[in-house]
């Protein structure tokens, strides 16, 4: 599977998982509980594949849809309870570790690592709607992908230059020296 991770935050890269938004039907990367696992990990929010059952992955879902909704729309009540109710998996605290007289931070492994990752997108998209960044749509026509512009004047326009914008501009290009 060919995960991106150009929204710039966690809560954006997981909205990113339905893609071709444009279309009514999307195209779902969060197909079983196995593709969470590997985007999860994938996207540094557990150590590594950890369990997850089919009720995570439909509550990785409906937080994806909150989180888009939060950033795309006039905010809902509805959308606002999830992210709170998934913020409320406590995190475990950093631990300070003496080894070989040096010290180092140690983070102790959740109980629960598919709820504390999504309580890290739920604190992230806290975060992200209640600052300043700007939240964009692509500009590409086939894409659709959502991220922060956190560019000096907010005016990007693509998810990445690498990808979309580079065909935005070849084809500018081609179009303005063709005949």
């Amino acid at each position: 599977m060919e995960w991106v991770f150009d929204g710039g935050r966690p809560s954006l890269d997981l909205v990113n998982t339905l893609r071709d938004r444009y279309r009514p039907e999307g195209v779902e990367l969060l197909t079983s509980p196995e593709a969470l696992a590997e985007w999860l990990a994938l996207a540094g929010l557990t150590d590594n594949r950890v369990p997850v059952t089919e009720e995570d992955l439909e509550t990785a879902k409906w937080l994806r849809e909150a989180v888009n909704r939060l950033v795309t729309t006039p905010p809902a009540r509805q959308d606002v309870e999830l992210v709170n109710k998934a913020v409320e998996e406590p995190l475990p605290n950093a631990r300070l570790q003496l080894s070989d007289g040096e010290l180092h931070k140690a983070a102790p492994i959740p109980r629960n690592p598919v709820a504390a990752a999504f309580a890290l997108i739920a604190a992230d998209v806290i975060e992200l709607v209640t600052s300043p960044v700007d939240v964009r749509v692509c500009a590409a026509e086939d894409c659709g992908l959502r991220f922060a512009d956190a560019s000096p004047r907010r005016t990007r326009q693509w998810c990445s230059m690498s990808r979309c914008g580079n065909r935005a501009k070849a084809r500018a290009h081609y179009a303005r020296t063709r005949g």
